[in-house]
């Protein structure tokens, strides 16, 4: 998975969440047109020229505009402000879509799988395919590789995890026409059962993508931490607040494409409770605006002082 593709930059200052969001609409709208086209093409000309993996391409590009509509559903859905049952709000909608994403491509490459390998036991049966199926092939891998460069482009420039699923989706289609236009071209060299075997290989491709997609987006319902390049960052912004002499216990957990931070701060043992309040308050409006922090909960800790935090509990005197 290639969530990665994120971490050039573990500062976000110059985009809101209505920006993002909107970025993300608009990416997703040109990749629905794309992938609109591109399946009516693909099964259409596939069963006209007799080509299962042109037929299997065209297939990986509904899925792909499921998907779209998958991503439009959860970022309208995200939006929406935090509530009593969701004091945190809805941003993990999108976690949700990727799973379903990853779901959706698992069960699409499984069935590509199992169509290809049954024409593969009965070689007989594969047909000659038109040499049109290897021109619509080519003009996908051209439009796909177009659509992953631009929505990727997006996805970095907003930090939206889920658009870089979708922006990934666009580039195993782009992947998957290549090695149909390969099959294509073997088969019209008097090699029918390279077809097929295209079709297998972008079955593999498919079910792979599904799972890493899932996996992943199943680990951060679990609140796995953001990755140490961004916990650094953040750390970072902490100790260089005026009246912070120290940071420990910072702990990170994904709320969607937003961040959720709790950490302990070290503070003069000296000052007012009113006054590390004054210091904590700063600190958490620092990091909202420099990070994509949802929330920050801080513990003010005396500087230079025992970490009580971490010790043994005591046991309850005996009467």
């Amino acid at each position: 998975m290639k969530f990665t593709d994120l971490a050039d930059d573990a500062e976000d200052t110059e985009h809101t969440p209505a920006e993002r969001a909107a970025a993300a609409s608009r990416s997703t709208w040109v990749s629905v047109g794309v992938n609109l086209v591109l399946t009516i093409t693909q099964i259409v000309v596939g069963v006209v020229a007799k080509s299962q993996g042109l037929i299997a391409d065209g297939i990986h590009s509904l899925s792909d505009l499921v998907a779209d509509f998958v991503v439009l559903f959860a970022g309208h859905h995200s939006k929406k402000d935090a509530d009593v049952d969701h004091p945190y709000g809805h941003q993990r909608f999108e976690t949700a879509a990727s799973l379903v994403l990853g779901t959706l491509l698992l069960a699409v490459g499984l069935g590509m799988l199992w169509s290809a390998i049954r024409k593969l036991e009965a070689p007989e049966t594969v047909q000659t395919v038109h040499v049109i199926a290897l021109w619509v092939a080519g003009a996908a891998l051209v439009a796909k590789e177009l659509l992953f460069r631009y929505m990727l482009s997006v996805a970095k420039r907003v930090k939206s995890s889920m658009l870089v699923a979708n922006a990934w989706h666009a580039r195993s289609d782009a992947a998957s026409s290549l090695v149909v236009g390969i099959g294509i071209i073997g088969n019209l060299a008097g090699y029918p059962i390279l077809d097929p075997i295209a079709a297998l290989i972008v079955g593999v491709m498919v079910t792979k993508m599904g799972w890493g997609f899932a996996w992943d987006a199943l680990h951060d319902l679990m609140d796995r931490a953001v990755d140490e390049q961004e916990v650094d960052a953040i750390r970072r912004t902490l100790i260089e607040t005026p009246g912070i002499s120290g940071v420990h216990d910072v702990r990170t957990r994904k709320m969607g494409d937003m961040i959720v931070v709790d950490a302990h701060i070290e503070v003069d043992a000296a000052i007012s409770v009113e006054a590390g309040h004054d210091i904590a308050v700063l600190a958490r409006q620092r990091v909202l605006q420099r990070h994509r922090v949802l929330n920050l909960m801080t513990h003010v800790d005396p500087w230079r002082r025992p970490d009580l935090d971490h010790a043994p509990p005591v046991a309850p005197a005996k009467s």
